[in-house]
């Protein structure tokens, strides 16, 4: 028989293990908390058991004593190894901190890096659940160790949990009841557990009066067969007094010591009790992956719902800016009057070609003048264009919160965060400095694209500045056909921004210098909107990522579940 697990067996595990605990299972999605229970159990059984197991496959066979409140386990356990190893008492619950017994000669197996690592060691009674006592005794036969675990229905709500962790890193469950608890349907919930699990199971009728041990016993065994446990041994202890050590008659325990030693004598026997249950073990936590892996897809659905409603909302900011920022809407108020202090009316300006010589007369003061007021209008559209974009942010990030608050998932993702509902803090000064760019690089455009007409009197007249604002004036008026609005209509100041502009470029230049001009806007917008939508991204795990860590974790199960199959062969000498 094959006394050590494949190599590809422990890798497969391994990276079950990465990958389960990688698993995202952070949005509150309908059926979440029963997969997160499952994912923990997953990797609480891999780490306390089954690695470990597998590690040390020749290490004691690990009893673990558990069952219900009040059925004698700490007392069954004193008596079968024959001293007084565990307290009991009268208070509920009794069972404290679990206590594990071993041979003297084995007690390196029991090392905090072997079975149960994450449960620091103790060798004094405490009261600590988190604590393993260990305790040495020749009453132990070598090779075997029992474990004395806390209730199973105790109402401790930390010792519940804790026996179900040390029945899950058993090799063996001795499951104690009574004649008063035996239908209890807590410990047949653990019971049905084990057979999931294929986990060798022995059942204790303890504390059965002399007279009602026949008819309790038959009873208990017909479930037990209706549960799939027919081949589990069955042993009786009859109600009986205690020494003064708190010890059961040791013929009382006797069958159930003699079958503990066989066990611990026969190497073949007891190897093959760890084999099952660490078999059964492992095909059970392939499944339970598979279960992870599913709720992964309800999660997929919900991270694509909040993230498809977070991009809607900002799109829309986006797509808002577009129109505004070429209709005309920004032509108005402050923009508008410092536009037409700068350039005049169109009445003003019926020909450039007739200004010239104006507007050369006005440059003789040193470039003062309407150079200056072109600061003013460079101003006045920043402002314009930065309450633009912030309106639209707000407006997106109410959209966005409100849509989420309707979602269980967003609602739960919302409850910690602050401020969702608005443009973050820092918006005001990212779109600030995103104008500025802009507005920096549309001189930059007019400065290359007029490298060979500075000198021209038309250029000279308004400079790089002038030009560079007149230039944002046709951008902002494109796609404008409201004939009835002021700074749009013929002749109003938007088109005298554009007949400047013609008389300097040419028409198609223009065209293409104001498409150029606005694409870039709407560029550095979307890269602002798109930061500005992280913070609600930022809260979960995205739907492709969510996909990818699915998918791996459902190779990793299936990778596990080949490698248990091929070294189960290996075992049985079949490959």
């Amino acid at each position: 028989m094959v006394e050590h697990a494949s190599i590809e067996l422990m890798a497969a595990l391994g990276k079950l293990r990465v990958e389960a605990e990688a698993a995202a299972l952070t949005l509150e999605t309908p059926g979440v908390e029963e997969a997160r229970v499952t994912k923990a159990k997953l990797l609480d059984q891999l780490l306390d058991y089954i690695l470990p197991r597998l590690i040390q496959l020749e290490a004691p066979m690990l009893a673990v004593v558990g069952g219900s409140t009040g059925a004698g386990k700490s007392t069954l356990v004193n008596s079968i190894v024959g001293e007084r190893v565990t307290e009991s008492g009268v208070l509920r619950p009794t069972t404290r901190s679990p206590v594990l017994v071993h041979h003297p000669d084995d007690a390196e197996w029991f090392q905090p890096d072997r079975i149960l690592p994450e449960l620091p060691r103790t060798s004094t009674t405490t009261n600590d659940t988190n604590a393993l006592r260990l305790a040495s005794s020749e009453g132990v036969p070598k090779g075997l160790a029992i474990l004395d675990a806390p209730d199973v229905d105790s109402i401790d709500v930390g010792n519940r949990v804790l026996a179900g962790q040390l029945l899950a890193a058993a090799d063996l469950w001795i499951f104690v009841t009574s004649a008063a608890r035996y239908a209890d349907q807590v410990p047949w919930d653990f019971l049905k557990s084990a057979v999931e699990r294929d986990t060798s199971v022995a059942v204790v009728l303890d504390r059965t009066h002399a007279d009602a041990i026949e008819e309790v016993r038959g009873h208990l065994a017909r479930m037990m067969t209706s549960r799939g446990l027919s081949d589990s041994p069955l042993f009786t202890v009859a109600e009986s007094g205690v020494d003064r050590e708190g010890l059961l008659a040791r013929e009382a325990v006797q069958p159930i010591i003699d079958w503990l030693e066989d066990l611990a004598a026969d190497s073949d026997a007891r190897s093959s009790i760890i084999f099952q249950t660490v078999d059964g073990a492992i095909r059970h936590n392939v499944f339970a992956a598979h279960d992870v892996a599913d709720a992964m897809g309800v999660q997929h659905e919900a991270a694509q719902t909040l993230t498809d409603e977070v991009d809607r909302a900002y799109r829309q900011a986006a797509d808002q800016v577009a129109i505004s920022t070429a209709d005309g809407s920004l032509l108005r108020g402050d923009v508008l009057a410092r536009w037409q202090d700068f350039v005049g009316t169109g009445e003003l300006l019926k020909s450039v070609e007739e200004k010239v010589s104006r507007i050369r007369d006005r440059l003789v003061d040193g470039f003062t003048g309407k150079r200056n007021r072109s600061v003013d209008v460079n101003e006045a559209v920043a402002q314009g264009l930065q309450m633009l974009i912030l309106e639209k942010a707000e407006a997106a990030a109410e959209t966005a919160s409100r849509s989420w608050n309707a979602h269980a998932a967003g609602r739960a993702l919302l409850k910690d965060a602050v401020g969702f509902e608005r443009a973050s803090r820092e918006f005001r000064n990212h779109a600030e400095r995103t104008v500025r760019d802009w507005q920096r690089d549309v001189l930059e455009l007019v400065r290359v694209e007029g490298a060979d007409k500075r000198m021209t009197a038309r250029f000279l007249a308004f400079g790089v500045s002038g030009v560079g604002v007149a230039l944002m004036i046709v951008v902002f008026s494109q796609t404008s056909t409201n004939a009835a609005d002021e700074a749009v209509a013929p002749g109003g100041p938007a088109t005298v921004g554009r007949r400047i502009l013609d008389a300097i470029f040419g028409t198609e230049a223009v065209d293409r210098l104001a498409k150029k001009a606005h694409a870039d806007l709407l560029a550095k917008v979307d890269t602002l909107l798109v930061a500005e939508k992280q913070r609600f991204l930022g809260l979960f795990n995205g739907p492709d990522d969510i996909a990818v860590l699915q998918e791996s974790l459902r190779v990793a199960a299936r990778s596990a579940e080949r490698a248990r199959h091929e070294d189960a062969l290996d075992r049985k000498g079949l490959t």
